[in-house]
């Protein structure tokens, strides 16, 4: 793929409705729209960026909200936008302006909540590519995502192997551990527990408590036990409460502050039941059918993607280099420090 000459700038945050939509499960959603994110030069190459399990199309934000990875997209970025546009779709049964269980129904205009159907991670990919198609981008440069970005990415390869050029997947494996499986089921029964849930018919986000101690057990495996040590030192913030305690108190307040528990829980289950070997005849023989090359990065301290299983995918891919980034932010390596390994993915990109 030829880099063309940029022409206008653009920066949209848009809907893009593609119509009747079939599941996995055969069942078909009336009518779907995703929201999206997308910046650069209308007819540069296009790097389709995967958000994970609570992030969002804004990528790359603005400069009053900086989006999760604002720090890469740019003009003279890794994701320099006088070369490229990237785009960023919220998943089908996300909560920012996608399809999903806070999304009305269209006929009935009542709020699916849990009787959204379940989605998977190839049904999130499926409908990133017919928003695309009606978007005018049939190729892309690359695709890249971590953590639930990185499973959608491993999907990419597979259902549209040469749709893309490069495929780059971070902090994410073939397939969920079980390791993996058990934070996401104690986080989930933490919510499904709350009286408040009431079987997913709650008022408010903000009346779910167990929605908080969820985010708690998750922010314990996206960090490392170096980290907090550092961070915190087992420092009080008054003679009975430690500021470790304050932190996760506060980043389970905002998680109901900007995320659906019900989208929580919907993500959840489709990273726990992802597996690229699936109908493939396993992960060994599913590795074989890459056809872009496979770019992975895994970070130290990650419990839920070691960097073990990550260097033994990319050595099954036809095509594959592994790159380990050292760091003690553990599996939200992939949010911070990006010196530590953007060059790594630059240099891939442009090569």
């Amino acid at each position: 793929m030829s880099l063309k000459s940029p022409v206008t700038k653009q920066h949209t945050t848009e809907h893009v409705n593609i119509g009747s939509f079939r599941l996995d499960s055969g069942i078909i959603l009336p009518e779907v729209s995703l929201a999206y994110e997308r910046v650069g030069p209308a007819d540069a190459p296009a790097i389709v960026i995967c958000h994970a399990l609570t992030g969002n199309q804004f990528a790359k934000g603005s400069d009053e909200a900086p989006g999760w990875w604002h720090g890469l997209i740019g003009d003279g970025n890794v994701f320099d936008t006088q070369q490229f546009q990237t785009i960023t779709f919220n998943v089908i049964g996300g909560c920012h302006g996608s399809t999903g269980p806070a999304s009305r129904h269209p006929v009935s205009q009542h709020y699916y909540q849990t009787d959204f159907p379940v989605v998977t991670v190839r049904d999130m990919v499926r409908a990133q590519y017919e928003a695309l198609k009606i978007l005018g981008i049939n190729e892309a440069k690359a695709v890249i995502g971590a953590s639930l970005g990185g499973m959608q990415t491993l999907e990419w390869g597979l259902l549209y192997p040469t749709f893309m050029e490069q495929l780059f997947v971070i902090a994410a494996t073939p397939s969920l551990s079980d390791y993996g499986i058990a934070f996401n089921h104690i986080g989930a029964k933490a919510i499904k527990t709350d009286p408040a849930w009431n079987d997913g018919r709650y008022n408010s986000n903000q009346d779910l408590s167990g929605f908080e101690i969820a985010r708690m057990a998750g922010m314990v495996t996206y960090r490392s036990a170096p980290l907090f040590d550092q961070r915190f030192g087992r420092t009080l913030t008054n003679e009975r409460h430690y500021q470790i305690q304050t932190y996760l108190d506060h980043q389970g307040e905002k998680i109901k502050e900007r995320f659906d528990a019900n989208s929580y829980l919907y993500l959840l289950e489709a990273m726990n039941h992802h597996d690229i070997g699936e109908g493939r005849g396993g992960i060994e023989k599913a590795s074989q059918l890459f056809k872009a090359p496979v770019y992975t990065l895994s970070f130290q301290h990650d419990l839920l993607y070691p960097k073990e299983q990550m260097e033994n995918f990319a050595q099954l891919v036809p095509e594959g280099d592994h790159f380990h980034v050292e760091t003690d932010f553990g599996h939200d390596g992939f949010l911070v420090e990006f010196e530590r390994w953007n060059w790594w993915v630059e240099q891939k990109l442009n090569q």
